[in-house]
């Protein structure tokens, strides 16, 4: 099992200082490796049309904007620090799981459009995908907070993506709930904090709502809800279901990962289990414990 932590950052440049028509020629070439990721997407994907539906920097415009948040980055050392991180952590993981398997991994990481209100306000500038095993997304604006968690943010879809691997845990989008979801973000976030501490390892859309114990019971409501058009809702918040025409069920941005980092937190509480020895837990156990010792 290797992770590969590709070049994204010199394919920006050339994009952003390609004459305008020939960007989104070359905006394929670079998300082509990323293709995998949408198997299950049905019929014909066009991989430019959907970076530019979740997030991903223009090809029309803020080419400066976007150049100096490469410039950024690039100080930052942001890939050694990724490849970093994705490989202290999969050591550990393996560590707690032995004879843990999966298939090898391609990373990329992109530039956010810092033209795009939900994406730099809600969002807070960062979003991951690494449910699809195999593939991991970032893409990310360089404010300092993202700068800071680069590693946190690398090691939490990297759990997601081991967690459902074959042979972990089965995400099937017949029966799959919300409940898993929650489950999921929280123990990723767990093992972000095992490896980074709190203050950097909770995502940061989650924080606000850590302690709240009415957004809290509110969650606990919909754990069984299925339907993965309702998750953004019961996970996200209401202000992203608004975003893509979903029906709003009254909770905060980021009320499900605050949820679940409770849910994850009593489960490892209760079995004394560390948060990678935990990659596989079974989420209704995760979520029984919570309801009895609630």
């Amino acid at each position: 099992m290797s992770i590969t932590v590709l070049d994204t950052f010199s394919a920006m440049r050339r994009i952003l200082l390609a004459p305008p028509a020939g960007r989104a020629a070359l905006l394929g070439e670079m998300l082509e490796p990323t293709r995998p990721m949408y198997r299950y997407h049905p019929g014909e994907l066009d991989l430019v049309a959907l970076h530019g539906q979740t997030s991903g920097f223009p090809l029309d415009r803020d080419e400066e904007r976007c150049l100096d948040a490469l410039d950024t980055l690039e100080a930052a050392g942001a890939l050694e620090r990724l490849r970093r991180a994705f490989d202290d952590a999969l050591a550990v993981l393996v560590e707690a799981n032995p004879g843990l398997e999966a298939p090898d991994i391609t990373v990329a990481v992109i530039l956010g459009d810092p033209g795009d209100e939900h994406f730099m306000g809600p969002c807070k500038g960062v979003t991951g995908f690494g449910g699809i095993t195999g593939t991991i997304v970032i893409t990310l604006w360089p404010c300092p907070e993202n700068v800071a968690r680069l590693e946190v943010t690398a090691v939490h879809e990297l759990h997601h993506n081991l967690r459902f691997a074959p042979g972990g845990v089965l995400w099937d989008p017949a029966t799959v709930t919300v409940g898993e979801h929650i489950v999921s973000e929280g123990l990723a976030d767990a093992f972000a904090r095992q490896l980074y501490g709190d203050e950097l390892g909770h995502t940061r859309i989650g924080v606000p709502h850590l302690h709240d114990d009415e957004v809290f019971a509110k969650v606990l409501t919909g754990l069984d809800v299925t339907g993965m058009e309702n998750f953004t809702a019961w996970v996200h918040g209401d202000p992203s279901a608004e975003l893509f025409g979903l029906t709003p069920v009254g909770l905060p941005m980021g009320a499900g990962y605050a949820a679940g980092n409770r849910l994850a937190d009593a489960y490892l509480t209760a079995t004394g289990q560390t948060p990678a020895q935990a990659l596989h837990a079974d989420a209704a156990e995760v979520i029984a414990i919570t309801r009895r010792e609630g």
